[in-house]
């Protein structure tokens, strides 16, 4: 015994066998009989079933009485057995359906019907049509009712009464009131428009990364032409059902491209149709690369830079007959416009009203911190989790915040904290108020970054002044050359930067230049060509930059990089964008590049020098990067030598953040004056700054401290003096 393939049946004719069984056995049935699948359509919901709408239909328009029908399909039902055929169904309850021989003739002319009609599966409309053919049980009863074959084929014909399934034309949809209204991008659009009307050639290859808006950019042209207003030329614009496609991709696209005649076929991915994505893809790659080589139906393709560079550049179908449209990211300010587009239908959708401000702050922190999808897609992504959560706490009884009201409204807080729980930065650092939050930015990074008071104010200058608009929006917010001896703060005041800026250290993109002095590193950077070995994995800087643009990129010894990476940081600090191996655009528009030098940091080292030191330092960094690359700087940042009273701050510093890992063990931690003392001594190395001090708190503090906890059940509570003697440090457990 086998099992009907599933694959045959549309969505709509596979819920109809499933009510079947029940409809079976209440009439003690072990066969699906033609009968029993009438009987099974007239007792379905119209909304839910096509042939209960062609039913009724029918008896609208002949003047009977669905009930009678229904009553003498029970009694054929009842009535006749049928022959078991090689075929059961399995029901979505795991009941096993025995199909009779006729109900198989009855799908597989049902098949027919559907393909003729361009279907990829079996609807309830195809089966009821071939139930209405002469030599089937039901044709009889069905034909009395006026139900024949030709009324069948009108019927089949009306594409608001049939609903086909494997396509489906936007511009009908519109018509009818059933596609949403959306926000128009009115150059791209225009753009869109202006190829659709050439003579020749019209088709089009959308590009653009997920969540730009490809899709609604179609939309849009299918509500153009519903409002009689698009090209001319273009009666449809058709799209391909994604289930189609996956079931039967050769047989979807020719029912596409015959249902899009004389209008447009939109293919979404459409680079699956070259290169192999799957068997079934490439067989179907011959049909569409003679669509783009005639010109009855106008193919607007969809896809990302990378794949069609892979994919499609090097086929000359696509190349000599189609034109690319980039569709870039939106706007701040279209991101706001398209968001209150769709606040109807986010209201519709969540049962709850949306403020005005909740949209500018979605767009705002969505541009922000959900760098891994571009605008809008980020922005509507976060309204749907903020509503969502919101109707969570509604209906759970567990508010996401505590202060919902009852009246149901989403407002910026909601989104605040939807971006919070999406993204890990703390609320307080979502919300701040930036005007407030830059005027304090000397204090802040001052308590972080010990002795270098003028570095300090270097970078928060440079920042500040770009954070209130002044600066070339292409460019990186600051670019910064930081010169100094080892352990001065370097790289601690360019992770003090991230977390100001953008909420924590981990928006700090590191590199170590003296991993890149050889000049093929370049492709690990950039990321190689496609056909090199490699390429699949991108680029180390591009592809961290293009998800996390909002970040802080540090070049550690730069100047021990190969010239030719040399010149890629300075296309970033001129440009403020790099192009990566496969062709994709990464913006270094929003980051912060730092690059950090010991060039003359030997005279920086030596105190007795005074400011002279700067001069010989400069020097030598004239004498070792160009001078074209040392103009695009907007700061060259000189950090100190730390003096012994620096260090000593810096040494609390260290040892406060030792108190708080002492603290996560319900521990509190005491360190003497004497005690800090005593580590300050056993500094032989204060040329260095800070680095040895930060060995010598995990030998002589925290691995004692260790030792302590391992050897004694040490209690919550309890104080741990540490103290200064002779022969080194004491620890005294203070117990509570």
């Amino acid at each position: 015994m086998s099992t009907l393939n599933p694959n045959l049946l549309s969505k709509g004719m596979t819920d109809a066998m499933n009510a079947a069984a029940p409809v079976m056995r209440a009439i003690n049935k072990r066969l699906l009989t033609p009968e029993v699948l009438l009987l099974t359509f007239l007792r379905q919901p119209p909304s839910a079933c096509t042939a209960a709408r062609v039913l009724q239909r029918m008896a609208d328009s002949r003047g009977f009485k669905l009930a009678d029908l229904e009553r003498e399909a029970e009694i054929g039902a009842r009535s006749r057995e049928g022959r078991p055929a090689d075929f059961d169904f399995i029901t979505s309850g795991s009941d096993k359906l025995s199909l009779s021989t006729e109900m198989v003739v009855v799908l597989d002319e049902g098949k027919s019907i559907a393909q003729a009609a361009d279907e990829v599966w079996i609807g309830t409309e195809h089966a009821l049509g071939a139930m209405s053919q002469v030599g089937v049980s039901t044709s009889g009863l069905l034909q009395r009712y006026g139900i024949t074959p030709t009324a069948m084929s009108g019927v089949l014909a009306d594409q608001a009464l049939a609903k086909h399934t494997t396509t489906q034309d936007w511009v009908t949809l519109a018509r009818q009131g059933q596609l949403t209204p959306v926000y128009y991008r009115q150059s791209l659009l225009r753009d869109l428009v202006s190829l659709l009307t050439l003579s020749e050639d019209r088709h089009v290859i959308l590009i653009g990364s997920a969540g730009v808006g490809k899709r609604t950019l179609v939309y849009s042209l299918a509500l153009l032409i519903a409002e009689g207003k698009g090209p001319t030329s273009l009666k449809s614009v058709v799209e391909i059902s994604e289930r189609a496609l996956l079931d039967n991709a050769p047989q979807a696209v020719q029912a596409g491209l015959r249902q899009a005649a004389g209008g447009a076929l939109f293919v979404p991915n459409i680079q699956r149709f070259f290169g192999g994505f799957r068997a079934e893809f490439t067989q179907a790659e011959k049909a569409m690369q003679k669509a783009f080589l005639e010109s009855e139906t106008v193919v607007i393709g969809a896809t990302t830079e990378a794949e069609y560079n892979e994919r499609m550049a090097s086929v000359s179908a696509v190349t000599e007959h189609t034109h690319v449209l980039r569709v870039p990211p939106t706007t701040q300010d279209e991101t706001i416009a398209i968001l209150n587009t769709a606040k109807l239908r986010f209201e519709s959708d969540y049962k709850l009203s949306v403020e005005s401000d909740a949209l500018k702050v979605a767009a705002t922190l969505a541009g922000r911190y959900l760098t891994a999808m571009p605008l809008p897609g980020a922005a509507m992504q976060l309204l749907h989790r903020a509503c969502a959560l919101v109707r969570m706490g509604e209906q759970t009884g567990l508010p996401f915040r505590p202060d919902v009201p009852a009246d149901m409204r989403l407002d910026a807080d909601d989104v605040t904290l939807a971006a919070s729980l999406m993204t890990g930065v703390p609320v307080a650092k979502l919300g701040a108020d930036e005007r407030t939050k830059y005027a304090q930015m000397v204090e802040h990074l001052k308590a972080r970054i010990i002795g270098q008071d003028e570095a300090v104010l270097a970078i928060s200058r440079a920042v500040k002044t770009a954070r209130v608009g002044l600066k070339d929006p292409k460019r990186p917010i600051g670019s910064f050359l930081f010169l100094g001896p080892t352990g001065v703060g370097k790289t601690e005041l360019a992770k003090a930067l991230a977390d100001f800026m953008f909420g924590s250290e981990d928006a700090t993109i590191a590199l170590d230049m003296t991993e890149y002095q050889q000049e093929d590193s370049l492709n690990r950077l950039i990321g190689a060509a496609p056909g090199y070995v490699g390429f699949e994995g991108g680029g180390q800087l591009t592809d961290r930059v293009r998800a996390a643009p909002y970040t802080v990129v540090l070049f550690d010894e730069c100047e021990k990089a190969h010239p030719r990476i040399l010149d890629v940081l300075l296309q970033i600090m001129e440009e403020g964008r790099l192009t990566d191996g496969q062709g994709r655009v990464a913006s270094f528009a929003e980051t912060v590049v730092i690059l950090t030098s010991n060039l003359g940091a030997e005279f920086l080292a030596d105190l007795s020098l005074g400011e002279s030191a700067r001069e010989l330092a400069m020097q030598v960094v004239k004498s070792r990067l160009r001078p074209e690359f040392l103009n695009r700087l907007d700061e060259i940042v000189m950090f100190n030598a730390l003096g012994p009273e620096a260090l000593r701050q810096v040494l609390d510093l260290m040892l406060k953040k030792e108190a708080k890992l002492a603290e996560g063990r319900g521990l509190k931690l005491e360190i003497s004056e004497s005690a800090k003392e005593w580590l300050l001594a056993q500094n032989e190395h204060p040329e260095w700054g800070a680095r040895p001090l930060r060995r010598i708190i995990e030998r002589h503090v925290r691995q004692p401290l260790a030792d302590a906890l391992l050897a004694a059940d040490i209690k919550p509570g309890t104080v741990v003096r540490v103290e200064a003697e002779e022969k080194g440090l004491k620890f005294l457990i203070l117990e509570h």
